[in-house]
């Protein structure tokens, strides 16, 4: 039997949908996914495997114009996901106004895929919100920019297409034995999983700039024989002010992030735990580079 393997990219602009597509590919949750921007910080790879094919998927930070370093390392980040990919998925997201093309036009998303050469699909994302006649004409109107190799529209929420495109990702991929077993989901491992549900609870509670102040960083994590597993963990803020946020008055904040991160952590691990969580502050850790290196933003 003829085994296809490789590893493609999801790339776009912040909250264009790469993580919840990622999560549609594997049926599960697995990357984490809000409203808010830039909530994707490092390439999250997750891998789909069946009899005659493997496909590793790299969804990485939403490509905007750094401001500081850790925006820096996570363009970076798409880069390095790029440079490793047989195929490059580039989304845009769709509106009741059409697709967004200006993401296709001299801008971050554009240098990236012209720097390229390697396989490139367009994805339209969010097509439930425009009509099909609508997804029909901009697809014509966007051959004519001739920067791809195949354009598709799909919608992640309601899995529209999703079964196409990945027949469509397979043409692209090379004949080549599988690089990870069956079994295995992903090459990073569960403590990495474990901070992103944590993080992802704080940007869904929390507002302005204190989601991007915030770092996960799991100090212990043990297997217990016959008791929930046990996980510490600390949530690094910048400032005093935005540590006292976090907590809440009586700890109400604390508590609401870990009883929401523990439900999905528990649903990954398929087991119960006890998590230890706190608050620590780390002044400008997102402009330090010794930070960063130690939070694995070097790593890419």
């Amino acid at each position: 039997m003829d085994i296809k393997s490789g590893y493609v990219s999801i790339i776009g602009k912040p909250n264009a949908g790469k993580s919840t597509l990622l999560n549609s590919f594997l049926k599960l949750k697995f990357s984490i996914a809000t409203n808010k921007p830039q909530t994707t910080r490092k390439n999250i790879i997750g891998i789909l495997s069946e009899e005659d094919y493997q496909i590793i998927f790299l969804d990485t930070p939403g490509i905007l114009e750094p401001k500081y370093l850790l925006q820096k390392k996570m363009v970076e980040a798409v880069h390095s996901a790029v440079a490793d990919s047989d195929v490059v998925l580039a989304l845009a997201e769709c509106s009741a106004k059409g697709v967004h093309k200006d993401i296709l036009k001299e801008n971050l998303v554009s240098e990236v895929l012209q720097q390229t050469s390697k396989k490139k699909i367009l994805v339209l994302t969010k097509v439930d919100l425009i009509s099909q006649e609508k997804v029909t004409e901009e697809i014509e109107s966007l051959h004519q920019l001739k920067m791809f190799d195949e354009i598709i529209a799909v919608s992640a929420q309601e899995k529209f297409q999703i079964d196409v495109l990945i027949k469509l990702i397979l043409h692209y991929l090379p004949e080549h034995p599988k690089y990870y077993p069956d079994d295995v989901l992903s090459s990073r491992n569960e403590r990495f999983f474990v901070s992103e549900f944590i993080r992802e609870k704080i940007f869904l509670f929390f507002e302005d700039e204190i989601p991007y102040s915030t770092e996960v960083v799991i100090l212990d994590f043990k297997e217990r024989e016959g008791r929930k597993d046990y996980i510490e963990a600390e949530i690094y803020v910048e400032k005093e002010s935005q540590r006292k946020i976090l907590i809440g008055k009586d700890g109400s904040g604390i508590k609401k992030i870990g009883a929401a991160a523990r439900k999905d952590i528990e649903a990954f691990l398929e087991r119960e735990v006890y998590m230890d969580l706190r608050v620590r502050v780390k002044e400008n850790w997102r402009k330090n580079e010794n930070m960063l290196r130690t939070l694995g933003y070097d790593d890419e």
